[in-house]
């Protein structure tokens, strides 16, 4: 009989995660509480659970008798299939007591500072009250966030008091635990990092770091709308960094595992890393990594996820790529993506997610993307002269 995968969630991106295991020929089952979800049509099941409901998640995935249970690049469902596994025996990145803190911000920040790990100060809270009685003791400029909330959800700079009632609440709305994170906003030197990495039996075996580029016109500039490989961070800060990723994977036993990892460079020259996450990242960073370094990430957290061997090979980078994500900033009805005929001979892959005349949202948050392009060039002055401008040569159409 064919092994079963439990997929948690249903998004576009867990697509070529379904196609990965049927090649690998086993029998994929997704489950989320929105059947119109588009990756449920790629599998051979769908159940309507919701993913934040472990002990129900439990329950279904042991009526079905699967062989392996997975979140990629759906940050709700992570903590739910490290329950999942450990309840049931089942091949794990590592225990639900390391996944849980990994996937909650406030527990992260307490974990690194007791471990001595670089970390800005950073508090959580589900009181208001307890928030403002404490502004005193940080240093601005200030984050606020949910603590349980990916894609750059509810997550918002703020530079005087009087924004941090308005930003508590947004982060509360994003929040399923309604509880939100205050941690001083390290300003980065370069570029901030995220991008994916591997750890076979605990060792890494596959690093990556990534340049990462921001829309400052969209209505939240926190929202990734790009990256870049090879990043342009230091080599020797690039060796701290995957130095200091590899203890963190050791301190909390971690085994086999897919991560996005988000990292960045203090003015003073300090690195950081700012999220560890057990689960292939959003905007499809893993798809674009099997193009530009030729590792597979993505049939080897399936083969990981179901008990199979892994191999995961660190090779560089064959060119210098670039990924935008495709966006509007304003709301309004899908009309066409436009690429410049001078860098259509780059173009190695088109993603839109959008029908023509489709509604789209302004890109409040990694959700709101409607697409994907991934470019190649055969030098750096090329890529930074995309990234420089992307808007000039890459464009969503929107009308009104």
């Amino acid at each position: 009989m064919k092994k079963k995968l439990l997929l948690l969630g249903g998004s576009v991106y867990l697509i070529p995660v379904i196609e990965a295991a049927h090649a690998l020929d086993l029998y994929v089952i997704t489950c989320d509480y929105l059947p119109d979800n588009v990756a449920h049509s790629y599998a051979d099941e769908y159940h309507n659970v919701s993913i934040v409901e472990k002990d129900a998640v439990l329950e279904l995935a042991k009526s079905l008798r699967v062989d392996g249970i997975m979140s990629f690049a759906t940050d709700p469902g992570v903590t739910t299939a490290a329950y999942v596994a450990e309840k049931m025996g089942l091949p794990s990145c590592g225990s639900f007591a390391s996944v849980s803190i990994l996937q909650n911000k406030g527990k992260f920040r307490a974990f690194l500072r007791d471990n001595g790990f670089h970390t800005p100060l950073a508090r959580s809270y589900t009181d208001v009250k307890a928030a403002l009685s404490d502004l005193d003791d940080f240093h601005w400029p200030l984050i606020v966030k949910p603590t349980d909330s990916a894609g750059s959800k509810g997550v918002t700079r703020i530079d005087r008091a009087e924004q941090l009632e308005e930003s508590i609440r947004d982060a509360l709305r994003c929040s399923i635990k309604k509880e939100f994170i205050i941690e001083e906003f390290i300003e980065a030197e370069g570029y901030s990092s995220d991008s994916d990495c591997f750890s076979v039996d605990g060792e890494l075996r596959f690093v990556s770091f990534s340049d990462q580029h921001f829309d400052r016109n969209s209505d939240n500039p926190y929202t990734p709308c790009g990256y870049s490989w090879p990043c342009e961070m230091d080599g020797k800060q690039q060796n701290e960094l995957r130095t200091e990723i590899q203890r963190l994977i050791r301190l909390l036993g971690l085994g086999t595992s897919l991560y996005n990892v988000e990292t960045r460079v203090g003015k003073d020259g300090t690195p950081y890393i700012m999220e560890l996450s057990p689960r292939g990242g959003g905007n499809c960073i893993s798809e674009c990594l099997r193009y530009a370094a030729k590792t597979d990430l993505i049939t080897a957290a399936v083969r990981a996820a179901v008990g199979l061997s892994v191999d995961v090979a660190q090779n560089p980078y064959d060119g210098f790529w670039a990924e935008l994500i495709l966006h509007a900033n304003q709301a309004g009805r899908f009309e066409s993506v436009e690429i410049a005929d001078m860098l259509k001979e780059n173009l190695v892959r088109l993603d839109c997610w959008e029908k023509t005349g489709a509604p789209v949202g302004a890109f409040t948050g990694a959700n709101k993307a409607i697409g994907t392009a991934l470019f190649r060039f055969e030098t750096r002055d090329k890529l930074d002269h995309l990234m420089a401008d992307p808007d000039r040569y890459v464009s969503v159409r929107v009308r009104a």
